[in-house]
Formats: structure tokens, C-alpha cells, sequence
């Protein structure tokens, strides 16, 4: 092998396949190589003919395949089995070269491996990519972070893959530094949980309340998918809700067991926000709300709590219900992508990152899960005001969630009457209230602190610090 290569993918589960034959299908020359051998030569004589492949059956000939600077693309589990390729191969690399991980690892760690790589003159790129398996093939949203010097190299191609917003502008940018690529991807999921979260107390709002069966509710989102909710997410909700189990007739949604499965990158979000002092309350009730669900034996244990049952709407207040429950879903997706965006300012800040918030929501036009027809107003909000402080503050969005409040509290007070769950829309609006509020009860907490443990306080009426003598008869004041 004599450096042919413009890329190499190394791991090829089908995440790294996919993306194997989407720079292929580009007209790039891809060297494949997996730790099993039979995984390469099964990718090259299905897909061959899809484009230029190089098979290479061990870590040297992959490498000399390579044309240089050498683009090494990793697929592989985060976590050790990504340290221990990097070991494999960084070797084997010279000063100039790239490694690019495009599994879902924690930034820190690719803070750590950017550094320990840079000290070696090689390049780390931490990638995110999102879209699932038909994104990796067809056109994912792409984030990577690195060296301006990487991404000098590794742009184009990213670009020629990546997907393409209705506009035609490709779905990547060079995100930032080091880890900020995997940081606004930790994001970009965490968006994604809440998302889900609220699409799913829609649906059992929809259900429980409205009376709807899971097929009328199918047509419902369908409505919606058709004006401001347009996204990936409730277009594929409307596929799942219209779906029937072949085994049982029954609607699909029926025979699925309640109980939601995490990878992780939803709790990165929430641990690393408390790291910040961000709330992103919406988020961390998604991530609770599937950690409730599934802890069987406590649910089974609470089954005869208690409380009010649901009692299903007549036609036409179930159908005026369910226009306020599509106004109460797009309120607080709003209010989770402004939890989500003022997370990614304050790592920006916080890690020197200088991330470009108008250009992120560029990139999620498409390819993405959290793709959304709303996302080209972000942007524009962000390209028009860098210093935006928070989507809330854009005028339009204002107007908007303004206009649907009304509708958005009857939603959350049916819902606690009725007893049905809703966290992240209650969540979202008591963020929406708190950030509104002229006074919080912060106040009374922050006096309860200094009665107990002494940790003073701010005076609304005279800078510095102040903690107050409890006990007895005194309460002087001094000046800390």
C-alpha cells in the first residue's frame, strides 16, 4: 500500500461502516480496517462498488495506506477501548497527522487525548455526529473540535458528507478547541432527551385526557409536523404512534414496556450543567423521568397511591385540549433549547472555547435527531445578536411563548387535576416564571444559610458581604 487514501475509518460496527461508504459515495478513497478482519472484507465486497476502498488487515498497512497529513477516523466504543486504539496507532503516525474520534466520548476526555497527542505533534479531532445510522450514511450533523490546523484538513471532507441544510449550506463547522466538538454534541443529546420527554407528555396528555387512541394521535402530530413543530422528532412520533404490532394487532405503542433506556450522554449533560451553575432544569427531569421509569418495583410498590384517575374529555374539548397541548409542547421546547444553548455559552466561557452559537444551530438543520424547522430562528436570532443572553430575550420567540402561556399553564394545571405526569412541561414553565420573576425566594434561602452557617449575604441596599448575629434578642448586622 502506497498512501492512496485521503481517509481511513478504523472499527466497523455499523456506525463506522456507514460512515466508511458515505465518504466513499463521495468519491473519497477509504482505508477500512477492524480489529476482526472478516468485518473488512465483508464491508468491501458488499459495498465495493459504491466507491474506492482499501481493505487493510493490520494497524501498519492501514496506516501506510494513508496518504499524508493522515486522516485516521476511529469508530469504536468510548471510553478504554478509544485509549487503547489511540495507543495502537499514534505510534505508527508521523508529526502532522490527524486522529479524529467519532464515537460519543465525555469532552474531558477529549481534552485529555487532544493534549497528550498535541505533545506529539499529532493532531486530535473529537467528533460529534449525529443522525444515527441512516445519518452516518446518508448525511449526519457533524461537530468537530480541534486545532484550526485540523480542521484546515479534515474540513473538506466533513463538508462533503455531511448534510446539507434546505439552503445547501453543509451541517458542520469547526466548533471550537479540544473538546468543545463532544461538549455541544453532550448538549445536542441532552436537547434531545427533553425533547422526547415533552413529545412523550403530549402524547399521554393526548391519550389520558383528550380520549385519543394512538392513530388519532398519529394524525394529530402529523397536523403539527405541518406548521412551527416541523422536526424530525415528531415526524417519526406520528410513524411509531400509526404503527400496529403484526403479532398482536394491538397499537405498537401498547406492547412496548414502559421503561426508557439511557447511553449516558443525557446525564453528561445535567452533571456537567451543575458543574456550571446552569439550569437545565427540563433536560434533568428528562433524564429522571427515564430513570423513574425504569425502576419497576417501585412503581409496582406506589400502584395503589392515591390520587386522582384520568377521565377522558367529550370531542369537542378534547379537540380545543389538544390545541393548547400543542401550545404547551412548543413553550417549553423553546424553553429546552434555551436551557441547551446557555449550557454551550457557559462551557464556551468557561474552557475558552469561543463557540459560535448562530453557527451550531446551522449545523442542526438537518441530519441531526433534534433537526427542527425553528432551529434557521435560532440561528438568525444568534447571527443577529452574538451576545444574545437567551433565546427568551429574542423578540419573536417572546411574542411567542408569550402568546402561548395561557394554554401552556391550563395544559400543566389539567394535567396535575387529571394526575397525569408531566416534569418537563412543568419544568420548563416554572423556568419560564422563575427567569420573569422581579423577586425569588432566593432570598429567604440565602437568609437561612447565614442563620445556620454563617455564610453571609448581599444587601439590596449597600454593596459587600453581611452576616447577621442570630439568637436571643440580637440581630446586628455586620459587614463581612
Amino acid at each position: 500500500m502506497s498512501g492512496t487514501a485521503q481517509i481511513g475509518v478504523t472499527g466497523l460496527a455499523v456506525m463506522g461502516r456507514n460512515l466508511a461508504r458515505n465518504f466513499a459515495r463521495n468519491g473519497f478513497t477509504v482505508a477500512v480496517h477492524n480489529r476482526t478482519t472478516a468485518k473488512t472484507d465483508a464491508l468491501v465486497k458488499e459495498f465495493g462498488d459504491e466507491g474506492s476502498f482499501v481493505a487493510a488487515r493490520t494497524p501498519q498497512e492501514f496506516v501506510a495506506a494513508l496518504e499524508r497529513p493522515r486522516r485516521l477516523v476511529i469508530m469504536v466504543k468510548a471510553g478504554d477501548p478509544t485509549d487503547a486504539v489511540i495507543q495502537e496507532f499514534a505510534p505508527l503516525l508521523e508529526e502532522g497527522d490527524v486522529v479524529i474520534d467519532g464515537g460519543n466520548a465525555h469532552f474531558e476526555d477529549t481534552r485529555r487525548r487532544e493534549k497528550d497527542l498535541r505533545e506529539r505533534g499529532i493532531h486530535f479531532v473529537g467528533v460529534g455526529v449525529s443522525g444515527g445510522e441512516e445519518g452516518a450514511l446518508n448525511g449526519p450533523s457533524i461537530m468537530p473540535g480541534g486545532s484550526v490546523e485540523s480542521y484546515e484538513s479534515l474540513g473538506p471532507l466533513l463538508e462533503e458528507i455531511a448534510a446539507k441544510a434546505k439552503d445547501g449550506t453543509p451541517c458542520t463547522t469547526h466548533i471550537g478547541p479540544d473538546g468543545a466538538g463532544h461538549f455541544v454534541k453532550m448538549v445536542h443529546n441532552g436537547i434531545e432527551y427533553a425533547d422526547m420527554q415533552l413529545i412523550a407528555e403530549a402524547y399521554d396528555l393526548l391519550r389520558a385526557v383528550a380520549g385519543y387512541s394512538p392513530a388519532k394521535i398519529a394524525e394529530t402530530f402529523r397536523g403539527w409536523n405541518t406548521g412551527r413543530l416541523d422536526s424530525y422528532l415528531i415526524e417519526i412520533t406520528a410513524e411509531v404512534l400509526a404503527h400496529t404490532d403484526a403479532a398482536t394487532g394491538k397499537p405498537f405503542v401498547d406492547i412496548v414496556q414502559d421503561r426508557a433506556e439511557q447511553k449516558g450522554t443525557g446525564r453528561w449533560t445535567v452533571q456537567i450543567a451543575l458543574d456550571l451553575g446552569v439550569p437545565v432544569s427540563g433536560i434533568a427531569e428528562a433524564v429522571f423521568a427515564r430513570s423513574l421509569s425504569g425502576h419497576a418495583d417501585l412503581r409496582e410498590a406506589a400502584r395503589d397511591l392515591p390520587g386522582p384517575s384520568a377521565s377522558p374529555l367529550g370531542e369537542e374539548a378534547a379537540a380545543a385540549f389538544a390545541d393548547r397541548v400543542e401550545q404547551a409542547l412548543y413553550a417549553s421546547k423553546i424553553v429546552s433549547y434555551t436551557q441547551g444553548f446557555h449550557q454551550i455559552r457557559a462551557g464556551s466561557e468557561a474552557y475558552d472555547w469561543d463557540i459560535d452559537l448562530g453557527a451550531v444551530a446551522a449545523i442542526w438543520r438537518a441530519g441531526c435527531i433534534i433537526r427542527a424547522a425553528f432551529l434557521d430562528r435560532i440561528r438568525a436570532a444568534y447571527d443577529a445578536r452574538p451576545d444574545l443572553p437567551s433565546l427568551l430575550s429574542d423578540q419573536k420567540f417572546a411574542e411567542e411563548i408569550g402568546a402561548a402561556q395561557d394554554d401552556w399553564r391550563a395544559v400543566v394545571a389539567e394535567a396535575v387535576r387529571q394526575g397525569v405526569p408531566t416534569p418537563g412541561f412543568a419544568a420548563a414553565l416554572a423556568y419560564y416564571d422563575g427567569l420573569r420573576a422581579d423577586r425569588l425566594p432566593a432570598a429567604l434561602t440565602q437568609g437561612q444559610r447565614d442563620f445556620f452557617g454563617a455564610h453571609t449575604y448581599r444587601r439590596t441596599d449597600h454593596e459587600g458581604s453581611f452576616h447577621t448575629l442570630w439568637g436571643g434578642d440580637r440581630s446586628e448586622v455586620t459587614a463581612g
